[in-house]
């Protein structure tokens, strides 16, 4: 198999997973996961090696994100996602949900530099890659009405030093392998999503500052 796969091999693929890709979906992924798997050789960006491995157990988080994102009473402005990588889930979302401007932020350059060259490549509107440190974000990037986290660090110091990046009444969405109903102080739990990847349940919990419910 094409270790730099055609849009038709990605849109079949995804539809042996349940998903049906418009062409322009599946010419997006294509291109992503072509570079995904070319810099993976060189700097190991992530566990899989192969596109078909990234498809199946990575990417389909993204467009799980992107229906539950699209579900909300109101999109977000300005999304912050902390401890972006290669650009998993974020690259990819942003092929399933282009609502506000999106930010990627990652503090190891070689990694910044790809997901540049990846959101550059696709074309991805609203979408920039910041090579930075969470505390060391600009003021006007502290105002996030979501941020975004899959395993940046643990939820609950999440949660707690994330105060200062978001907006009033801002959202946290995290992404884990484990689900609970447990929340901190100065937030509400506003919802738990579970959903599939590669027969494992993941899930989503979304937080919201200030502590009651929307």
């Amino acid at each position: 198999m094409n270790s730099h796969p055609e849009a038709r091999e990605v849109a079949a693929r995804a539809k042996g997973l349940g998903r049906v890709l418009t062409d322009d979906q599946a010419r997006l992924l294509s291109v992503y996961l072509g570079l995904l798997v070319k810099w993976n050789a060189r700097m190991n960006l992530v566990g899989p090696s192969t596109w078909t491995e990234i498809l199946d157990t990575l990417i389909q988080d993204s467009w799980h994100l992107a229906d539950l994102l699209y579900t909300l009473g109101t999109q977000p402005t300005q999304t912050l996602d902390l401890g972006a990588g290669a650009g998993l889930p974020g690259i990819p979302l942003r092929v399933f949900w282009q609502s506000g401007e999106y930010y990627l932020v990652e503090p190891r350059q070689k990694r910044a530099i790809f997901m540049e060259q990846a959101v550059a490549h696709m074309k991805l509107p609203l979408t920039k890659v910041i090579c930075a440190r969470m505390e060391a974000l600009p003021p006007a990037r502290r105002a996030a009405d979501l941020i975004v986290s899959r395993a940046f660090m643990p939820w609950r110091k999440l949660l707690a030093e994330v105060k200062s990046c978001l907006a009033p009444q801002g959202r946290v969405l995290v992404m884990s392998n484990e689900s609970s109903t447990d929340t901190v102080e100065g937030y509400s739990l506003e919802l738990v999503r579970e959903y599939p990847v590669a027969g494992k349940k993941r899930y989503f919990r979304l937080f919201a500052l200030g502590g009651h419910d929307f």
